[in-house]
């Protein structure tokens, strides 16, 4: 019995101190290693960066640009072995359970994979992805991040990564996703775009001081969609 109650005061007091509390993540700044000396990809390929404008063709077998697919807003991009891998489809697969969020959020998906075209097409059509699927069987990705996946000659694909990228593909979180317990929930990227948008998006919170003042004197310029609308559209309901 006195050993019991020793022990209930030791770990009350171990309570109190702090000791049991969870470790705090830095979201902001997710680092992964890499089978190369312990490199993240490519050695500039790290938070605060920016990724390379890749051309490549679509699903519909379109050239498209990273930059382009992304336009002003928040970008998840995934780089995926392929149609082969079911690690790939179960990750695809919650993410297009999840865009219709995505989507009201004015953030953008885009995937990459060493598939040909029609494979890439079958890919993208299994998981009931809306955006797009960029093709790319000659590996300029790969070879250019360097992020050959060695450990599976037959299919010379990518190590996998998923990537949550700030406009002008400035570099946000990476996740290597080797094994897929590395790859993010979808609960992770919503605090990864929480994080990123409250960054780059100027009426994040509009109790900041001088948004109001700034609206009022007609200057919609830090206000995402009226910074692309004229005066004269602004609803009647809102002029003194």
């Amino acid at each position: 019995m006195a050993r019991r109650l020793l022990l209930a005061r030791i770990h009350a007091a171990e309570r109190r101190s702090g000791l049991w509390s969870r470790p705090r993540v830095d979201r902001t700044a997710v680092l992964v290693s890499h089978p190369k000396k312990g490199q993240l990809m490519r050695s500039d390929i790290v938070p605060g960066g920016i990724f390379p404008d890749y051309e490549l063709p679509d699903h519909e077998n379109r050239a498209r640009k990273l930059s382009e697919i992304q336009g002003e807003d928040p970008l998840i991009l995934t780089l995926a072995r392929g149609h082969y891998c079911p690690k790939e489809h179960q990750q695809h697969l919650e993410l297009a359970a999840n865009y219709p969020k995505i989507a009201v959020a004015y953030t953008q998906v885009a995937t990459i994979s060493t598939d040909t075209h029609h494979t890439n097409q079958e890919f993208r059509a299994s998981t009931g992805a809306q955006w797009p699927f960029l093709s790319d069987p000659e590996r300029t990705v790969q070879k250019d991040l360097e992020i050959q996946e060695y450990t599976d000659p037959e299919h010379d694909p990518m190590i996998p990564h998923t990537l949550v990228l700030k406009p002008g593909l400035v570099i946000h979180t990476i996740y290597d996703g080797y094994w897929f317990w590395g790859r993010p929930s979808f609960v992770d990227l919503w605090h990864d775009l929480r994080a990123a948008s409250s960054e780059v998006r100027p009426d994040w919170d509009l109790s900041k001081s001088g948004l109001r003042e700034t609206w009022e004197a007609g200057d919609f310029s830090p206000f995402h969609g009226w910074n692309k609308r004229s005066p004269k559209s602004m609803p009647t309901s809102y002029k003194s």
